[in-house]
């Protein structure tokens, strides 16, 4: 049997069609810091290509750790021959210097012995792989159980939220059997970071420069420098963002810069909640558990029916961007009226100014009530006339047709719809001229939109998005934490995610 082996707490996942490739990325891993690799022998032409590549890294990386993986095409690999043969690569890859191979256990059902004569030489690692989704687990479990191995991985597909709860749960249920424990997809990137805090072996990275083995894996820089892996513990406190899509969210870039700056045990991540998976998702905030999380787009107002406590004005606003929880109850605040009114206040007036309000969505909301109750003259326009009508009605306030609101001229403009918002930067709801003097535009990817551009042209002054996205990311630090938030470190860390060049080497 193998002896037991320290793994390091992330492996980077490499297949490439040629070995040459598969060299040259392992070691710009290697000069990049990492020490544990993957190599998918089955993406080569021939896997023996790969047995001479572990040999040739080893030559000159002695201090790595190489896991083999030979995964046949019946179980989502690449390889096309019998069980009898992989299991020989594998015997061969362990003799060229592999210290621990991924047998499937499709594979291993059909060579139990052979897979004890492996453990005899090399870590050997179960594993089941599900494309489709999250099946029920303790009836896997107890299949893979059958079959000795020094240690199971189990990779899913998250299908709904509640899918990582249910995968990362298996550590604490089978606290005796070293797991691997991974969702895949965007949905299933959670447990990506969690994992190995939460009780799995270590999480696999794509390499920096190239794709990864599966859907939702990032590089290695990602998970050390931006979710901090190696650093937060099973106490830490989990927070996060709901959104769909989530992906662009710069969010996760500027919450934990804050966390590590306040040296907090916390880290915060993107959550892919489809609309209809909001009730879902509470099982797992429940689960994990969450302290507390950011709602965004399309999730501002349909949040409130899950909430135990809400505060007046956010119940009056009929939309929420921040929820945390408190002696076990959810409770929900809008810290988008924070991020309308103080960069306002520093350019105009408030009461008695003319402002219109572009959008009628949770956003759009935030800032309408916000404006009445400061005394603002306020009149609304959008794309949908019944919910212009509607928000309109609710606040006290006008609401025009955009050809209304073009033959006006206003003394503030905010704009808060989705228009402009990367990954659609030609759009505005504007097609001429821009009815105000100075124009607020919510959206902050990219760090200058369509609209602020033809704003400026025609002299109008511009407030920028991300001035409203850290006075409420701020405002939500210190609703979580009960401290101040660290601004100067959060604005950096958004100009940052949001710069093209930044993001390229993130």
């Amino acid at each position: 049997m193998a002896h037991r082996i320290s793994l390091p707490r992330i492996c980077i996942a490499l297949g490439f069609p040629d070995a040459e490739t598969l060299l040259a990325q392992a070691r710009k891993e290697y000069d990049a810091g990492e020490r544990f690799f993957e190599f998918r022998l089955d993406y080569l032409p021939t896997p023996e290509q790969g047995i001479a590549a572990i040999r040739k890294f080893l030559s000159r990386h002695a201090d790595c750790t190489i896991l083999a993986t030979c995964r046949r095409h019946q179980n989502h690999g690449r390889y096309n021959g019998s069980v009898e043969e992989q299991v020989r690569i594998l015997e061969a890859a362990i003799e060229a210097g592999a210290r621990a191979v991924d047998i499937e256990i499709e594979s291993a059902e059909n060579c139990a012995e052979r897979l004890q004569s492996l453990r005899s030489n090399a870590y050997v690692l179960l594993s089941y792989h599900n494309y489709g989704g999250t099946p029920p687990l303790d009836p896997l479990m107890r299949r893979m159980s059958r079959i000795p191995a020094d240690g199971y991985k189990v990779v899913t597909t998250a299908r709904k939220p509640s899918d990582n709860s249910r995968v990362l749960s298996l550590a604490r249920s089978y606290p005796r059997s070293p797991m691997v424990l991974l969702a895949m997809g965007e949905m299933g990137f959670p447990t990506r970071v969690l994992s190995t805090a939460l009780g799995g072996m270590y999480t696999y990275a794509a390499p920096t420069a190239a794709e990864g083995t599966a859907s939702g894996q990032v590089s290695a820089r990602q998970l050390r420098h931006l979710y901090r892996v190696e650093k937060f513990t099973r106490d830490a406190h989990i927070f996060g963002v709901i959104a769909d899509p989530v992906r662009h969210s710069i969010s996760p870039a500027v919450h934990n810069r804050a966390f590590q700056a306040r040296r907090a045990d916390a880290v915060y991540l993107p959550f892919l909640v489809k609309p209809v998976q909001l009730k879902d998702f509470l099982i797992l905030a429940e689960k994990l558990p969450l302290s507390g999380f950011s709602v965004t787009l399309p999730h501002k107002q349909k949040i409130l029916r899950y909430l135990d406590l809400i505060d007046p004005l956010a119940r009056r606003i009929g939309a929420v961007n921040t929820v945390w929880r408190k002696a076990g109850k959810w409770r929900g605040t809008n810290t988008d009226v924070e991020g309308i009114t103080v960069p306002l206040q520093k350019r105009v007036r408030i009461p008695k100014a003319s402002v219109l309000l572009v959008g009628n969505g949770g956003a759009a909301r935030g800032a309408a009530f916000a404006l009445t109750a400061a005394g603002a003259k306020l009149s609304i326009t959008g794309r949908n006339m019944d919910r212009v009508r509607a928000l309109a009605k609710a606040c006290d306030s006008e609401p025009l047709s955009r050809e209304q609101a073009e033959a006006r001229m206003f003394d503030v403009l905010i704009h808060a719809t989705p228009l402009g918002m990367f990954p659609r930067v030609d759009q505005c709801f504007f097609d001429r001229r821009i009815p105000a003097n100075l124009v607020f535009d919510m959206v902050y990817n990219p760090l200058e939109t369509l609209l602020a551009r033809r704003a400026k042209a025609q002299g109008a002054e511009v407030i920028p998005g991300l001035e409203m996205f850290l006075e409420q990311a701020v405002r939500q630090f210190e609703v979580w934490t009960g401290e101040s938030a660290p601004r100067a470190v959060m604005e950096k860390a958004a100009i940052e995610a949001l710069t093209p060049v930044a993001a390229a080497g993130a």
